[in-house]
């Protein structure tokens, strides 16, 4: 294996079952009210962004998701940036990198 840098592209696609919404949010505010923002700079005021979160669960579970985290702690890799979202609902058709149910293998 060659020891030159290599950019690679990482696809994922998670499923998951909220049981609580409200705990999702309440998470998402600790973490939000938590963190070093200089809300004079933001847009939106500290509890425009907590209203938000507690009443949109897309948008409070994906503030609890961190791509950065996920090589975190592996040597050698750095990670360049990434995008994510949040959707309610069946797999979004824009995302089926070679998925396909599991029902449909």
């Amino acid at each position: 294996m060659s020891n030159e840098p290599v950019v690679m592209q990482v696809y994922c696609r998670v499923e998951v079952l909220v049981r609580a919404p409200a705990a999702v949010a309440e998470r998402a505010v600790r973490e939000l009210t938590g963190a070093d923002i200089d809300w004079s700079a933001e847009p939106d005021t500290l509890a425009e962004a907590v209203a938000e979160l507690r009443t949109d669960l897309p948008q409070a579970l994906g503030s609890l998701l961190d791509p950065h985290r996920m090589l975190s702690d592996v040597s050698g890799v750095e990670f360049r940036g990434g995008h994510l979202w949040v959707e309610p609902g069946a797999p979004s058709p824009r995302f089926l990198p070679g998925f396909v149910e599991p029902d449909e293998r």
